[in-house]
């Protein structure tokens, strides 16, 4: 256990920070499941930005590192053509 006031407090803030990424990677990778799920032109056209976005954000924050990101985005832009 933690001696001092700050570490009790950085125990705290690790665990907010760690829910919060945890919450965002699993809406990340939800929608990525949605994406590739969806057999409609017109609507894997609209999911894709945001996904996109979502993988971004992900990769500025390093909650994952910038190729994954970048191979999902590239694997999904393939997908999205092919419909």
């Amino acid at each position: 256990m933690a001696n001092h006031k700050s570490a009790l407090k950085r125990i705290r803030a690790n665990r907010v920070k760690q829910l919060r990424n945890k919450y965002q990677h699993k809406t990340t990778r939800n929608a990525v499941r949605v994406l590739r799920a969806t057999t409609e032109k017109k609507e894997a056209e609209v999911l894709y930005p945001k996904v996109v976005s979502m993988l971004d954000k992900l990769a500025k924050k390093n909650i994952i590192h910038k190729n994954k990101a970048n191979n999902l985005k590239s694997k999904l832009a393939k997908l999205v053509a092919a419909i």
